[in-house]
C-alpha cells in the first residue's frame, strides 16, 4: 500500500515538473519576443537554457548517485531551476540580453533533473515486479507534459500576457518539490558503495555505458533518432504554414503527436507479455523514419498521418529506452546513466534542430528526407547490434547442447 502511494506521489510530481519544463520553452520564447522584440534574442534565451544540459547532466548524476537522500538533492535542483526561470523573468528588459542568456545557461545545468534524474529514482519507489508497468507510466508523463505544456503556455500568454507563462511554468516545477523531497533514500549498503571520488565516478559512468552492449546500442540509437526528431520538429511550423494555411497550425500537429504517443504507451502497458525493449527501439525508430517521408509529400492527409506515426514511434521508444537503462545500469551509477543519457539526447536534438534551419531554407522536402535518413541510420545502429546479440545467444545455446562443450563439459 505504501508503495502504491509512493508511486502516486512520484507520478504527480513528475507530471507537474515535466509539464512546467515543457511549458517553459515556449513561454520563454514568447516572453523574450514580447520584451525584446527580437526573435534572435528569444531563441538565444531558449538555447542557453537547453544547451548547458549536456554538461550538467553527467555531473548532476554523480551527485545523485552519491547522495544518501537523492530525492532531497533532486528537490533542491528543481527549486533552483524554477528560481532561474523567475530570475530570467525579472532580468528581461532590465539587464543586457547577454547577461540573461548566461543566467539561462547556468540554470540549464539542472535541466536533466526533470527528466533522467527523476526517472532514475523509480526503482526505489516500486517493487521489481511492478517496475515494467511503472516504467511505462513514467514514460507517459513525458507525453502528457509535451501535450499540456505548450498548449498551456499559449493559453496563459493569450489571457494574462507573455511573461505570465514563465511564472506559471516555474510554479508548476515548484509544485513537484515536495514529491521529490519525499522520495525514498538509499540503504546503508548503497551509501557505502557510493563513497568514491567524483572524478572516478564520472569515468566509471561513461565506461558503464560503453561497456554494456545493450545500453550503448540503445543510447546511440536514441541520440541519432533525437537528431532526426529535431529536424522534423523544426519543420513543423513550415508544414503548418504551407499545408494548412498558418504556422500556428503546426502546434496542432505537435498535439496530435503527443496524443498518439500517449495512446501507444497506454496500449503497450496493457500487454501482459510486452516485447523485448530492444525490439521496440528498433521497430519504433523505423516508424519514426516513415513520419518525415509522409510529411515530405506536402499533402494534408499524409502530413496529418505523419504526426500520428511520429507519436506512435516516440512513445514506445522512450518506454523501451527507460526499460533498458533500468535493466543494464549498475545501482551505484543509475542516476548518472539516466542524466547522461538525457543530456546526450538533448544534444542530438539540438544539433538536428540547428541543421534543420539551413536545410529547410533550401528545400523543405529535402530537410524532411534528411530526417527520415537520420532515423533509418538510428534503426540500422540498433538492428546491427541486435543481430550480433542474437548470434551470441545462438552460439551460447549451441555450446550448451553440444556434448563436451560449454556448461555440458
Amino acid at each position: 500500500m505504501q508503495k502504491r502511494y509512493a508511486l502516486v506521489r512520484y507520478t504527480a510530481g513528475a507530471v507537474a515538473a515535466r509539464t512546467g519544463d515543457e511549458m517553459s520553452g515556449p513561454a520563454l520564447l514568447l516572453a523574450g519576443l514580447a520584451v525584446t522584440g527580437s526573435a534572435s534574442a528569444a531563441s538565444a534565451l531558449l538555447a542557453g537554457l537547453t544547451v548547458s544540459a549536456a554538461v550538467g547532466g553527467p555531473v548532476l548524476g554523480v551527485f545523485l548517485d552519491r547522495a544518501a537522500r537523492p530525492g532531497r538533492l533532486l528537490a533542491c535542483a528543481l527549486a533552483l531551476y524554477a528560481g532561474t526561470l523567475g530570475a530570467l523573468l525579472l532580468g528581461l528588459g532590465r539587464i543586457p540580453v547577454g547577461c540573461v542568456v548566461l543566467v539561462a545557461a547556468a540554470g540549464g545545468l539542472l535541466g536533466p533533473a526533470l527528466s533522467g534524474g527523476w526517472t532514475a529514482q523509480l526503482p526505489r519507489v516500486v517493487t521489481a515486479c511492478a517496475l515494467p508497468r511503472a516504467n511505462t507510466l513514467d514514460a507517459m508523463t513525458f507525453g502528457l507534459a509535451s501535450l499540456a505544456g505548450p498548449a498551456l503556455a499559449g493559453a496563459v500568454a493569450a489571457s494574462a500576457g507573455a511573461s505570465s507563462g514563465v511564472a506559471v511554468s516555474a510554479g508548476l516545477i515548484c509544485l513537484a518539490v515536495p514529491a521529490a523531497w519525499m522520495l525514498p533514500g538509499r540503504s546503508g549498503t548503497e551509501r557505502t558503495a557510493a563513497r568514491r571520488r567524483v572524478r572516478s565516478d564520472l569515468t566509471a559512468g561513461f565506461r558503464a555505458i560503453a561497456r554494456s552492449p545493450a545500453l550503448a546500442r540503445a543510447t546511440t540509437a536514441s541520440v541519432i533518432s533525437c537528431a532526426g526528431g529535431g529536424v522534423l520538429l523544426a519543420c513543423t511550423p513550415l508544414l503548418g504554414e504551407r499545408v494548412f494555411g498558418g504556422a500556428d497550425r503546426g502546434a496542432a500537429l505537435l498535439t496530435t503527436t503527443a496524443c498518439a504517443a500517449l495512446a501507444a504507451n497506454a496500449l503497450l502497458s496493457r500487454r501482459h507479455r510486452p516485447p523485448r525493449p530492444e525490439t521496440v527501439v528498433r521497430l519504433s525508430t523505423l516508424v519514426l523514419a516513415a513520419a518525415p517521408l509522409l510529411a515530405a509529400t506536402g499533402r494534408p492527409v499524409p502530413v496529418a498521418v505523419s504526426a500520428v506515426l511520429a507519436g506512435i514511434g516516440e512513445g514506445p521508444q522512450l518506454t523501451a529506452l527507460f526499460a533498458i537503462r533500468h535493466r543494464e545500469a549498475p545501482e551505484r551509477l543509475r542516476g548518472q546513466i539516466f542524466t547522461t543519457g538525457a543530456s546526450l539526447k538533448l544534444t542530438g536534438f539540438a544539433l538536428g534542430s540547428a541543421a534543420a534551419g539551413p536545410l529547410a531554407a533550401r528545400s523543405r522536402p529535402g530537410a524532411l528526407l534528411t530526417a527520415a535518413g537520420v532515423q533509418l541510420l538510428a534503426a540500422l545502429c540498433s538492428s546491427r547490434g541486435a543481430r550480433r546479440a542474437r548470434g551470441d545467444r545462438t552460439a551460447a545455446a549451441a555450446r550448451v547442447r553440444t556434448p563436451g562443450g560449454g556448461r555440458a563439459r
